[in-house]
């Protein structure tokens, strides 16, 4: 009773042959060399084929082949995304509401200004991978590097600029700056990264001063619109009044020509009179008698005569009747 199981098994033992052991080898290495002899790269990948453990060659996007068993190995790298790098905040879920993590990063966000003020900045540093071979074995921790680096170069390019350049007008130049100087250490480092772009995410002045600072940016802001309104009605009222003293020495020079114009008519005409009287002096005088009578004796309401031998004027025109 006790021997039945092994006699139950020794016809199957039979089978087993090293023919047949050998065929179920030769078959399970046939399926694992054809799964590890393809590899499938995505639109937006580029595979580095390695032949043990160095670098061969670089395959785009579609299906591809290489040596079975771990000869050749491919390591597919996002190329054409775009990743992100937050300093000062994190995002905890991206959408329509995006959420943000409530905690504070101070040690990445608390800057010092050139003029020794502090300012709290938040920013993105968005990248792409544009080298692979150099992402994946130039530099041990590509992604870590990049953070240290946006930390040290936006420390300095901060450090350059007042608090107020970085609170208010500054950041656009900031921003490129820091961008620049960035991809430069990235090239100096071969960490195979491009930066598409470097945003200020936020920037304040620290909690504690909040209140203070916005009392004197809101001073700086009233002082900024009343100069502005001043400047408005500076240049409302100067050109205003260079109109009117055009108009005024225009209407002055216009009447000291009327004025002269005036003048060497009346002197052309007693010269034109003198020549007259010059040549015939009785006939002259007469008429510049009654010239001149003709004119007064119209506005005259009564005319006397004077004679020396009466005592009293006598009237001999009563003009006003």
């Amino acid at each position: 009773m006790q021997q039945q199981p092994w006699d139950d098994i020794q016809p199957y033992l039979r089978l087993i042959t090293p023919f047949r052991i050998l065929l179920a080898i030769l078959v399970l290495l046939g399926f694992v060399a054809l799964a590890t002899s393809y590899y499938t790269v995505e639109a937006d990948e580029e595979a580095v084929v390695l032949l043990f453990g160095k670098n061969v060659r670089q395959t785009g996007p579609g299906l591809h082949f290489k040596l079975p068993f771990g000869i050749e190995k491919a390591i597919r790298v996002p190329v054409r995304s775009i990743f992100k790098e937050e300093f000062g905040f994190r995002t905890l879920q991206a959408g329509v509401r995006t959420q943000f993590d409530r905690r504070d990063y101070p040690d990445e966000s608390l800057l010092l200004t050139g003029d020794l003020n502090i300012a709290d900045v938040e920013w993105v540093v968005q990248y792409r991978i544009g080298e692979p071979e150099k992402f994946l074995f130039e530099i041990r921790d590509a992604r870590r590097s990049l953070r240290d680096l946006s930390e040290a170069v936006m420390r300095l390019v901060v450090g350059d600029h007042t608090v107020t350049e970085v609170l208010t007008v500054g950041r656009i130049e900031i921003q490129a700056e820091v961008k620049q100087r960035l991809q430069k250490l990235l090239e100096q480092y071969n960490t195979g990264i491009y930066i598409v772009n470097v945003t200020l995410q936020d920037v304040n002045p620290p909690e504690k001063v909040k209140a203070s600072f916005n009392a004197v940016n809101e001073a700086k802001q009233e002082k900024e619109r009343l100069i502005n309104e001043a400047r408005k009605d500076y240049n409302e009222a100067v050109p205003k009044a260079t109109g009117m003293a055009l108009q005024q020495i225009s209407e002055a020079e216009g009447y000291a020509l009327k004025r002269v114009n005036e003048a060497r008519g009346d002197a052309d005409r007693f010269n034109a009179i003198r020549q007259e009287y010059q040549n015939a002096k009785e006939v002259t005088r007469r008429r510049l008698y009654l010239e001149t009578m003709s004119e007064i004796l119209p506005a005259v309401k009564e005319i006397y005569v004077i004679d020396g031998k009466s005592n009293a004027p006598i009237p001999i025109l009563q003009l006003g009747q």
